[in-house]
Formats: structure tokens, sequence, C-alpha cells
């Protein structure tokens, strides 16, 4: 597995802090002026990353508004709409993307696309792209994985949806067509997702499985989820961003506000850093709080030759005192000089 893979000029793996990316989707509500303003909002969440998405109406449908090129799930946000009228509303014009990609850069962020066809994927290639992501609905679409690979581009694919089977032969052609920085993302396909079916134990057996570093597509409401993730090992996180929901958006349901990116990408990294290594006793900064553990002290005045007992001996913070677990030895034993109150427990003052 490679455990460290650059893009642009951040570095993904499990010695860094989540990869954070911010998908735009459609939230750019057919506005170049309010995916601008994303964008630079974006820069001032914690996200590493911003991705769009590249693709025209029809490279991904037909304009057919009946049958199965009509959305007919009443629980979806997309009920009523066919195909052709969703993406013609979500998708990014093309004249926009070099003008989204220098702005982006010049705001410090990696920015990238997802392609949906072989078009697609050229257009992003003349931008210098610095990597490329499949969506779920591509990740069995073997042609444009074999498209993607041949650009020796690093590969993020999601795998909603897919069988250990379909991703199994989606990697090895993947990797059969030169690509050699690949990260596989742990997703469901439904939006929004329940946490219920978010299933985070299959990222490190996908990690075991497909010898590569696993992210998240998070797409359950809230930061819950993507946290919980990166203590299974997921690298990358990637969470639908909006300035504000009430803006509507083909995605805005399940995206994250500004507030609540900023969140999430503080939160994880503080997951992150929680991780550590196994470990036990004091910590270096715990040290200074073993002086508060209890310990044996002299707990009245005694005389020398006097008996230690349950009444003048006790088990008390702070910590400098014998352990305690010396008591049961040390009753009935005799002090070999005069003690003060509050002395605490030693060898010392036995009589030898």
């Amino acid at each position: 597995m490679n455990n460290k893979i650059k893009i642009s000029n951040k570095f993904i793996g499990k010695s860094y802090k989540p990869f954070i990316i911010a998908e735009m989707s459609g939230n750019h509500n057919k506005s170049l002026d309010h995916a601008l303003k994303i964008v630079k909002s974006v820069a001032s969440s914690g996200a590493d990353a911003l991705k769009i998405q590249t693709y025209l109406p029809e490279t991904m449908t037909l304009n057919i508004k009946k049958n199965e090129f009509l959305i007919k799930d009443e629980k979806s946000i997309w009920f009523g709409d066919s195909l052709y009228e969703l993406y013609e509303k979500a998708y990014l014009p093309w004249e926009w993307h070099k003008e989204i990609f220098d702005y982006a850069k010049s705001l410090g962020l990696v920015v990238f696309s997802t392609p949906f066809d072989n078009t697609s994927v050229d257009f992003l290639e003349s931008l210098d792209t610095p990597c490329y992501k499949i969506a779920s609905f591509e990740n069995t679409d073997l042609p444009l994985i074999k498209k993607v690979a041949s650009t020796g581009k690093p590969l993020i694919i999601s795998t909603g949806m897919a069988s250990i089977s379909e991703i199994d032969e989606t990697v090895r052609t993947a990797r059969n067509y030169g690509c050699k920085d690949l990260i596989l993302l742990k997703c469901t396909s439904t939006y929004p997702a329940s946490p219920l079916n978010s299933n985070l134990v299959t990222i490190p057996h996908m990690m075991d499985l497909f010898d590569c570093q696993i992210g998240l597509s998070d797409h359950t409401l809230g930061i819950g989820v993507s946290v919980a993730s990166v203590s299974l090992g997921a690298t990358i996180i990637e969470k639908h961003f909006t300035l504000n929901r009430k803006d509507g958006g083909v995605d805005s349901l399940f995206s994250m506000e500004p507030n609540e990116f900023k969140m999430l990408a503080d939160e994880t990294e503080r997951a992150w850093q929680a991780i550590g290594k196994i470990n036990y006793g004091p910590s270096i900064s715990e040290r200074k709080s073993l002086q508060f553990r209890r310990s044996l002290y002299i707990v009245d005045d005694l005389k020398k030759g006097d008996t230690l007992t349950e009444n003048n001996l006790k088990a008390i913070r702070p910590g400098n005192g014998l352990p305690t677990k010396f008591m049961e030895n040390l009753i009935g034993l005799p002090v070999n000089k005069n003690v003060k109150k509050g002395t605490p427990m030693s060898w010392e003052l036995l009589v030898k």
C-alpha cells in the first residue's frame, strides 16, 4: 500500500491529518458568481481541496421524460425530475472551469474534478488537473476507468453500491492501466444517507483487501460519521458544500454550510490526533499528575515505637508515600522515630 500520496502540494496518508474535500456539485445554482463565492468560503473553512463535476447533460443521459428516465421515488429530493432535467440544472458550464480552477489554486486549494466520459477527461487534462475522482455510479464503467488511469494521475474512486468483485475488477483495471496512486472511498449512495447504513467497519476491511488507502464520501447529515471514520483509518473525507441550505441547489439538503464544514475539518483532525499509537503507562504530559495518585500517609502524630494501625495510616492523595498495596504489610509495625501528621509513609520510618 502506498502510505503517502502527494496531490499538488498536499500529502495524504495516515501520518497526515485527514484530507478534506469540499464537493461543490450542483450547488453553484447556475451562477458563476455564486460558484466563486463557494470557492472563497471553502478556502476559509479548513478544507484542503475543492472538487467539481465535469459533464454535459447529453453525455449523461437522453432527454426523455418518461419511464426509466424519470425519477419516480417519492422519497427522493429529485422526485419528478427527469434525469436530463436534473443534470441540466446541476452541471457546471465548462467555460467556468478555468476561472474556478485558477481562483481555487490562488487561495491555496487543491482543485480537481469528477469526469463522466472521455471528452471530460480530455478537457480536464487541458486544465492540468492534479488528480481525478470517479463517482459511485461510474465505478463499474471500465472504459472510463481505463481512460482516467492512463493519465497516470492519482485516482480517487467512490465505491457506493459496488460489490467486492466489482471493486476488485475496477481496482485491477485502474492498476493495469497506469494508476499507481489509488484511494477508494467508502460510500453509501443515498441522498441523504443514514448512519445506520454507513457500515464504517468496512473501511479497514477494504484497506486490507485492496491494499490501498481508504477514505469516506459522506452523504449523512452532521459530522459524526466522518469523525468516526477517521478512527477506523479513513485518510480522506469528502462532503458536499453549500453557502446556505436555504439557497437551494440540487444537493443542498445534504450539504454542509461553512461553519459546519469548519467544525468537520477541526474535529476530524482532532480524531486523527487522538489515534496515536499503542501506549501504556504515563505519557510525558501525564507524569506531573502522578503526584496526585493515592499513597500511604501518616494521619496522626506518632511517637517512636508506636505501631501503625488503620486509624493512623491511610491511603490518601497526594502520591508521595508508599503505594497503597503495602497497607496490609505495614499494619502492626512500629515506627522508629517521632512522626508528624501528614508525613508520607516510607520504609525509613520502620524499625529495622
